[in-house]
């Protein structure tokens, strides 16, 4: 079925549960009506035959008032309602109604109810000649009665019977000759017979309405999934054949919109890290064969000796050979970093006293270019983390700051407790950054003045600078607010003695 698409599953699904749903309402309805009792009315139709047979209304009659002895005359009847229970294949109880309204039994061809045992009956409906329908205790005339009891083990009988009403010492006594039958149950056969051709039709104009709607259903919600997957198939199709620019519109369910919004996303990195990928290729293209060419054009100079003065040649060839030697280290450092490979010699440390020392070892080369450098490096809680490391973190951002910072202008190195850590800021007045530049600063071999030949950096400084402080659990942003308005980078570093005071501090 995983083969078939999104359509037709939806199709056999529907229909799945659409026949699970009828195949589970008719087995419900087969079984209600297959264990339900039967109808008493045809039970009633054969008692009352039998009734009719047995002439029982001659058997009540002859219980008079005018009779000598009652009980030969009882005794004689119940001889007879033996016979007839024999002949006629049913219980025969006879029962009587004291004035309270009870009833006991007098005869039970079964022998379940002992004479003048106490039993309860429920009158469904009987029929008097001339006076219609009345209650059982005013029947004054023969009668038919119909209706049910139950054993004391729980069993109903349905019966027909004829009552009848005489007096017996200035009392006036109603007696009850029941023919009872065991209430029958319909079996499943019986209502399959029964009840098929009242099922069946129903059954099919519900199954053929709801596959109409399960068609629609299908074609709706396959159309509404459909779509957006369709989208996104071509999506992705068009970003694995090179078009980074590619979007697929965010429509359909939520989930159909997260998968869309995250394929937008994913496009847009994919598109940035190309760009990076292309730019990196150029940049180390570029910065490899500047000093080569360098390096190759010196050399020749002093093989052919052209060259003016040999060791201002060497020299050229020596320093660029150096700043070759650099960037291959800080590839080197970068890779270990990003691998999580390079070793850090992590102890306390106080970035106040770092700070410091590497202000005022610049301090030198601040005054040189007449920028005025101000320390505010106030003692921090300790730190754990490589105090080389970030010594290469400081240095790189103080000494970027003084370079971009014309003379006159003024650079400012503080650090303060933030956050349940430690901030460092380095604010120069300098060139500042474009905006369209700051989202990729922190890219490897990435340089915002492009135009500054051989005296330019490597374009590692800041991805190591990123590197480093990550590494020390710390995150490092910048902001600018254009060219000429100056930069700021802030580093922020987790105090593992802020952490345990300000634990301290919640659990009071």
């Amino acid at each position: 079925m995983s083969r078939l698409s999104l359509r037709y599953q939806l199709l056999f699904s529907y229909l799945f549960m659409l026949g699970t749903s009828l195949a589970v309402i008719t087995v419900s309805l087969l079984v209600f009506l297959g264990t339900r009792p039967a109808p008493a009315q045809p039970t009633y139709q054969r008692l009352d035959g039998l009734m009719q047979g047995l002439n029982l209304p001659d058997l009540l009659i002859r219980v008079a008032p005018r009779q000598p002895r009652l009980t030969d005359t009882i005794n004689e009847i119940t001889t007879d309602l033996d016979e007839f229970a024999r002949i006629g294949n049913v219980r025969v109880l006879w029962i009587a109604s004291r004035g309270d309204g009870s009833q006991f039994v007098i005869y039970d061809s079964q022998e379940t109810y002992a004479s003048q045992d106490v039993i309860t009956t429920n009158t469904d409906a009987f029929f008097v000649g001339r006076t219609g329908l009345q209650r059982f205790q005013v029947v004054m005339t023969p009668g038919k009665i119909y209706g049910s009891f139950n054993d004391p083990d729980g069993t109903e009988w349905l019966f027909g019977g004829i009552s009848h009403e005489f007096i017996v010492r200035q009392n006036i006594i109603m007696t009850t000759l029941l023919l009872a039958e065991q209430r029958p149950t319909i079996t499943l056969q019986e209502t399959l017979r029964d009840f098929s051709n009242d099922l069946l039709p129903p059954l099919l104009q519900a199954g053929i309405v709801g596959f109409i709607v399960a068609v629609l259903l299908a074609y709706l919600m396959s159309r509404g999934l459909a779509r957006p997957l369709q989208s996104l198939a071509h999506g992705a199709q068009a970003v694995a054949k090179g078009d980074y620019e590619h979007r697929v519109k965010e429509a359909g369910p939520q989930e159909i919109r997260a998968v869309a919004g995250a394929f937008n996303h994913m496009s847009a990195e994919v598109r940035t890290a190309q760009q990076s990928q292309r730019d990196f290729l150029a940049n180390v293209s570029h910065d490899l064969k500047t000093p080569l060419t360098s390096i190759q054009g010196y050399s020749q100079a002093i093989i052919d000796g052209a060259a003016k003065n040999a060791g201002d040649a060497a020299q050229i060839i020596y320093d660029e050979a150096a700043r070759l030697n650099r960037m291959v280290t800080q590839l080197t450092d970068l890779a270990r970093l990003e691998a999580g490979r390079l070793s850090m010699q992590t102890s306390a440390l106080d970035v106040g006293e770092i700070a410091t020392a590497i202000g005022q070892r610049l301090a030198v080369v601040a005054r040189k270019k007449q920028v005025n450098l101000r320390l505010k490096a106030a003692p921090m809680p300790h730190i754990a983390g490589d105090g080389d490391r970030l010594a290469q973190v400081l240095t790189n951002l103080l000494s970027n700051a003084i370079k971009f910072t014309p003379p006159g202008g003024e650079v400012l190195l503080k650090t303060q407790v933030s956050n349940g850590g430690v901030e460092i800021s380095v604010q120069d007045s300098g060139i500042g950054i474009p905006a369209e530049d700051l989202p990729r600063i922190f890219e490897r071999f990435y340089q915002v003045d492009k135009t500054r030949g051989p005296q330019r950096g490597t374009g590692l400084g800041l991805a190591i600078t990123r590197e480093i402080v990550e590494a020390h659990g710390g995150t490092i942003q910048v902001y600018s607010a254009g060219e000429n308005q100056g930069t700021t980078f802030t580093i922020w570093l987790p105090s593992p003695q802020l952490s345990t005071i300000i634990s301290r501090g919640k659990g009071r």
